[in-house]
């Protein structure tokens, strides 16, 4: 039988080694990659499959980097996406470091679900989710105006939005009935902040949706994000 101390010494030499492999994998790949920078690599319980994540983005390898797959792992007995559910826990932010005031705020019954959304006045699939959540009742929505699909006339309508004197209806009336703010904008809104927030925070796409929790949901699916919120 194996001492304790023998099972642990093993324990420690097979981590050391993993690691050691790990290592390994991150420099042959940055070496044939040299513009790229691997923030972690993990190995895959598919065989000799390793996980490298660079940026918000994951692709794999073998252990010598001699090819690399940019795409979504399946796992065919459970047909679950390993790549979407590492994406999601790698994608967590600090929720509560969120910059709240530079969000429209919109309280509906008690407000006790929370969520924060990346939105674009012109992102058709943030009309489909604002529409979605119109019929979720107890709820607080941040709504972080995120103007990066049209070049000119995206941030020229969020500002009119953010200068309106009610904020939130402008942004409702133009998310579910096209009807812009009257007037013209007049505030210094935060165009360069919500860029700035967005790009730090990695959202490449609206609408882009945090809870509480940190999780990060991406796209139109109402579903998934009111499971996340409850």
């Amino acid at each position: 039988m194996h001492s304790l101390a023998g099972l642990l010494l093993l324990a420690a030499v097979m981590a050391g080694n993993a690691l050691a492999d790990e290592n390994s994998v991150k420099r042959a790949f940055e070496a044939r990659f040299s513009g790229l920078r691997v923030a972690g690599v993990t190995k895959t319980p598919f065989n000799g499959l390793y996980e490298l994540v660079i940026g918000d983005e994951i692709v794999y390898t073998d252990e010598r980097a001699t090819f690399v797959i940019n795409g979504n792992v399946i796992d065919a007995r459970t047909k679950r996406n390993i790549t979407e559910e590492r994406l999601q826990k790698i994608g967590t932010i600090k929720f509560d470091a969120l910059p709240f005031e530079l969000a429209i705020k919109t309280v509906r019954g008690n407000g006790k679900r929370v969520v924060a959304i990346f939105a674009d006045p012109y992102c058709p699939y943030c009309k489909v989710l604002d529409k979605a959540l119109r019929q979720v009742d107890n709820v607080t929505l941040y709504t972080f105006l995120y103007p990066i699909l049209r070049e000119v006339e995206s941030p020229k309508m969020a500002r009119q939005i953010w200068c309106a004197p009610d904020r939130s209806k402008a942004y409702f009336d133009f998310m579910l009935n096209n009807k812009p703010p009257a007037g013209t904008a007049e505030c210094d809104a935060p165009i360069e902040q919500w860029k700035a927030l967005g790009q730090k925070l990695g959202v490449r796409a609206t609408p882009t949706s945090f809870v509480p929790s940190g999780q990060r949901i991406l796209g139109a699916r109402v579903e998934e994000l009111q499971k996340a919120m409850n």
